[in-house]
């Protein structure tokens, strides 16, 4: 394992670009695809990608409240209280790598920004009381991201559980219990709850550096006597506010969906802070965090755009569709996914561009359309691992750069990868 782990590490340490430079990168490289093998016109093909560049403007701005605020649920004093805490009831470095792998994990099937950034606020709290190889650690705790697609936060399934979702003529509404909830996905997950920490765990080397990081200072509230600010009994009622609105729309048959799950964790930010004072306070650390997201969307968005104008995302899908059959549709779907991930890392955005090709392949092929849609999602959240742009939060926290992080996250890839397939396939 020792051997593997060093060679993807100076690989990636050599090899990988800023994510900034790696999406300027992508562009240029679909561009060319888009005219030399697609037979785009050069012109047509900027045309489309400069169209798209702002298609994913609100769901942006949902992807980047998830982030901002998990980041302030995480920033809570109870929050990081429990984190410190349970830090320094871990004996060693290896029990602190499966823990914040654990904790990752289940914070990311909660909700994918919350697990974001707990994970490396909890790897941050360990540093600070154990010596331990820092970078494996903070990989340790960005490799929970990995099942975030599967949870109750994942995208493609509360978007086929949404009213008026693009796809609902053709396959209606589809509840999360045979998607989030269904057997198959749950045991998947169950195996990665074990199996990702068990090796992340391995992948310690006892030769690696060894050390601790600074204390944290705590967030100061915000300065000011203006009325109320340090009153907790508005933020309270507005805590009050949105329960009274969650209550009889969950009571009502309500499902979960990005907005829902925004309300939800707006909701807990404010009420746990009591303070406004608290809250704003912490707000500019949790903004932050979603610069990257911020910046690179609209790349992204362009990208997503150009391949869906140039037929590019449908050659590709359509390519793991005819070689595929309803035993092995799943497993293409997850692949296929894993590589138009890297070119447009939004699990939203990656479902407009595949559900046209895989939604018709599932029913002419007679296979159950939620898994399918599953199978893109676990394809999605796979290749995260090597798509360094949602790291970017985990990094900022950390005080890391992608390169130091992503030689481990590569074998992470290929150890879940091949579990993940054989779930697809099997369960």
């Amino acid at each position: 394992m020792g051997w593997l782990v060093k060679g993807a590490v100076r690989l990636v340490e050599r090899y990988l670009p800023d994510p900034f430079v790696l999406v300027l990168l992508l562009t240029m490289f679909v561009l060319a695809l888009s005219i030399g093998v697609q037979g785009m016109a050069p012109m047509d093909a900027v045309n489309a990608w400069g169209k798209g560049f702002w298609n994913l403007l609100t769901f942006a701005m949902q992807m980047a409240l998830i982030l901002v605020l998990g980041h302030l649920v995480a920033s809570t004093p109870l929050v990081r209280k429990a984190l410190g805490a349970l830090a320094r009831k871990l004996p060693g470095p290896k029990s602190a790598i499966v823990a914040v792998t654990l904790v990752a994990l289940l914070a990311s099937w909660l909700n994918w920004g919350f697990g974001l950034v707990v994970g490396a606020f909890f790897a941050r709290a360990i540093a600070r009381e154990i010596a331990i190889d820092y970078k494996l650690l903070v990989a340790s705790a960005y490799s929970g991201f990995l099942i975030w697609h599967a949870g109750l936060s994942g995208s493609i399934p509360l978007t086929i559980n949404t009213p008026g979702h693009f796809a609902e003529k053709q396959i209606g509404l589809v509840p999360t219990s045979e998607t989030i909830f269904a057997p198959f996905n749950l045991a998947l997950v169950a195996i990665l709850l074990v199996v990702m920490p068990l090796l992340n765990m391995l992948m310690l080397d006892r030769n690696s550096k060894l050390g601790k990081v600074k204390s944290e200072d705590e967030i100061a509230p915000v300065a000011g006597h203006g009325p109320m600010l340090n009153h907790r009994w508005p933020m309270y009622l507005g805590g009050a506010l949105i329960l009274v609105w969650l209550v009889p729309y969950f009571f009502g048959g309500g499902g979960l969906n990005l907005n829902v799950l925004n309300l939800l964790f707006l909701m807990l930010a404010m009420v746990l802070f009591g303070s406004a004072s608290k809250f704003l306070g912490a707000l500019p650390q949790a903004v932050s965090s979603a610069g990257g997201i911020l910046i690179q969307f609209p790349f992204y968005a362009g990208i997503m755009a150009l391949m869906q104008s140039s037929g590019l995302a449908t050659r590709l899908a359509e390519f793991f569709v005819h070689v595929s059959t309803p035993a092995t549709l799943p497993l293409w779907s997850f692949l296929s996914a894993g590589l138009i991930n890297l070119f447009v890392p939004s699990g939203g955005g990656q479902w407009a561009v595949q559900a046209p090709v895989m939604l018709p392949a599932a029913q002419m092929l007679h296979v159950d359309v939620a898994k399918v849609a599953m199978s893109v999602a676990w394809g999605d959240a796979w290749t995260n691992l090597l798509q360094p742009f949602w790291a970017l939060p985990v990094l900022a926290i950390a005080g890391l750069g992608a390169r130091d992080i992503m030689g481990y996250c590569l074998v992470q890839l290929v150890v879940s990868g091949a579990i993940i397939g054989l779930g697809l396939t099997f369960l």
